[in-house]
């Protein structure tokens, strides 16, 4: 499956301690990202991952084609709520777009936990 991990500047930083901790499930599937999201998480785990553009250039807007093509089956956007975003509609057409064809998409840490661990609970049982 092709995941897409997306994180703004003040949530990277969990973003990547997520990667860590999910490093086995993540090594396992396709991996996509904006630009420095990308960047620093092969950095720091060492992940395979195929960095677009930075979202505020047009990355946001390139996974969202890519799920509108029915090729990415998960969407990790770490989103900072506190902080005003300049490309605040991009943001929404991401989510909107994932709505629209049913992808599920992670938020905030919490949601992210739980999709990945069941991710990874549905591959351990088959």
């Amino acid at each position: 499956m092709k995941i897409a991990l997306i994180a703004h500047d003040k949530k990277k930083k969990d973003m990547i301690e997520l990667a860590k901790k999910y490093q086995n499930l993540l090594n396992r599937h396709e991996l996509i990202a904006t630009g420095t999201t990308g960047t620093l998480l092969t950095k720091e785990t060492g992940l395979p991952i195929a960095c677009y553009l930075s979202g505020p250039l047009g990355g946001d807007q390139q996974i969202g084609g890519e799920i509108a093509q029915g090729q990415v089956g998960l969407v990790i956007f770490l989103r900072d709520p506190m902080t005003p975003q300049p490309h605040e509609p991009d943001i929404s057409a991401l989510i909107r777009i994932c709505d629209v064809h049913n992808i599920p998409v992670a938020t905030n840490l919490g949601t992210a936990s739980l999709l990945l661990s069941g991710l990874n609970d549905k591959l351990t049982k088959c």
